[in-house]
C-alpha cells in the first residue's frame, strides 16, 4: 500500500513538474540594445514659452515575451547620463546638466538609477498596445501606464508619456509648491519619448 502509494505520489509530481515547465517553455527573454535604444526627455517653463529637452540612456533591460507576445520587462536607466541638448552654449550646458543631477532634480549620488518594470500589457492589435508599469525614481515607485507600438521589422517598441515629477519628489521651481505666479517657474509634467530596440 505504501508503495503504491509512493508511485501515486511520484506519478502527480512528475506530471505538475510538466505541466510547470510547459507554462515556462513559451515564455522568452529578450535584451535590449543599449546603443541603439533612447529616451529623449522635455521639460517646459510653467507660464511661459520655453524649457530643456534632452537625453537619457538605458544602463540594461529586457522584455519578456509569451506566446510570440510581450507581456512584461524591466528597464534600468543611467541617470548619471542625463544631457540637455538645446543650448548652444556649452558652459550653460554643463551648467543645466549638474543642476539636473543635484538635489534639487535627481539626485543622482544617492540614486544613480531609475527602472520601469511593465506588470501588463493590454493589445488593441497586433502592433499597438497599452502598458501598465511601475516607474521608480528617487527610491519612490508609483504605477503609470502609456500607449505604445511596436515594429516587428525593425525590432523595436515606441512610445511617448508625460508624469507629474511633484510625485516622485522632484519639487524645484514647481507651481504647487510655490502656490503664486512667479518667473521660472517649471512645468510639474516631465515628457518622454522612449525607444527600445533589440
Amino acid at each position: 500500500m505504501k508503495k503504491r502509494t509512493l508511485l501515486i505520489v511520484l506519478a502527480i509530481y512528475s506530471v505538475l513538474s510538466y505541466a510547470q515547465t510547459s507554462s515556462n517553455s513559451s515564455e522568452e527573454l529578450l535584451r535590449i540594445n543599449t546603443s541603439k535604444s533612447e529616451i529623449k526627455w522635455s521639460g517646459e517653463y510653467a507660464f511661459y514659452y520655453g524649457g530643456h529637452d534632452g537625453i537619457i540612456n538605458f544602463k540594461e533591460g529586457y522584455f519578456l515575451k509569451n506566446n510570440g507576445a510581450i507581456s512584461g520587462g524591466e528597464f534600468i536607466i543611467d541617470m548619471n547620463s542625463i544631457k540637455s541638448q538645446d543650448m548652444d552654449n556649452e558652459e550653460s550646458r554643463e551648467g543645466l546638466d549638474e543642476h539636473l543631477k543635484d538635489e534639487d532634480f535627481f539626485a543622482i549620488k544617492k540614486f544613480p538609477t531609475a527602472k520601469l518594470v511593465i506588470t501588463s500589457v493590454s493589445y488593441h492589435n497586433d502592433t499597438r498596445m497599452k502598458i501598465y508599469a511601475d516607474l521608480t525614481i528617487k527610491d519612490v515607485t508609483l504605477p503609470i501606464n502609456f500607449q505604445a507600438e511596436v515594429d516587428y521589422q525593425k525590432q523595436e517598441l515606441t512610445t511617448r508619456f508625460k508624469i507629474d515629477r511633484t510625485l516622485w519628489g522632484i519639487t524645484y521651481n514647481s507651481k504647487e509648491i510655490e502656490g503664486k505666479l512667479k518667473d521660472g517657474l517649471i512645468s510639474d509634467a516631465i515628457g518622454f519619448e522612449v525607444k527600445l530596440s533589440l
